[in-house]
């Protein structure tokens, strides 16, 4: 039987280094809306950091907890990620609060497991089922099912419609 929501997969998948030093547990956000996105510093979509500190903040004002957005960078795609305090400096440029992960890779045979359980329920516009730049973005419901994929060029804000749609139903 293969698993359905990002909650079946083991714990250990679930807990993640963050650059702060601490660590996030995905599922203490089992009741939330989840946008999980592959980041880089140095990529010409990272503007898109600010877009979704703005998403971020907008949607939990209007309802309040419904949405943690988590950054992976990823060092995968022309080497846009090369240091760690080259991620922390653009975080602090661009205002970032929601939680952001040590590096991570998405792709091939050492991608985090949370990103292979991602790829496998959303294989993408081709059907390849692999990343194929950063900020390639991913919607989860409350209930760890993965709803939506979003390409690097979706904006951020234009995500808020499928939250704010399905949170109303």
């Amino acid at each position: 039987m293969s698993t359905q929501s990002l909650y079946e997969l083991p714990k250990s998948a679930l807990i993640i280094p963050l650059l702060s030093g601490e660590t996030i547990d995905l599922s203490d956000y089992q009741g939330r809306y989840l946008l999980l996105v592959n980041t880089a510093s140095g990529c010409g979509f990272t503007p898109q950091l600010q877009d979704l500190e703005t998403l971020y903040k907008q949607v939990n004002q209007q309802k309040k907890n419904t949405l943690m957005i988590v950054g992976f960078p990823c060092n995968q795609f022309l080497f846009q990620e090369p240091s760690v305090d080259g991620a922390r400096q653009c975080l602090l440029n661009f205002g970032v609060s929601f939680p952001v992960t040590h590096k991570i890779k998405v792709n091939g045979f050492k991608a985090h497991p949370v990103w292979n359980f991602l790829k496998s329920q959303q294989k993408g516009a081709v059907g390849l089922g692999t990343i194929a730049w950063n900020f390639t973005k991913f919607l989860i419901d409350e209930h760890g099912i993965v709803v939506a994929r979003f390409s690097p060029k979706t904006t951020p804000m234009s995500i808020e419609k499928y939250i704010c749609i399905k949170n109303e139903l």
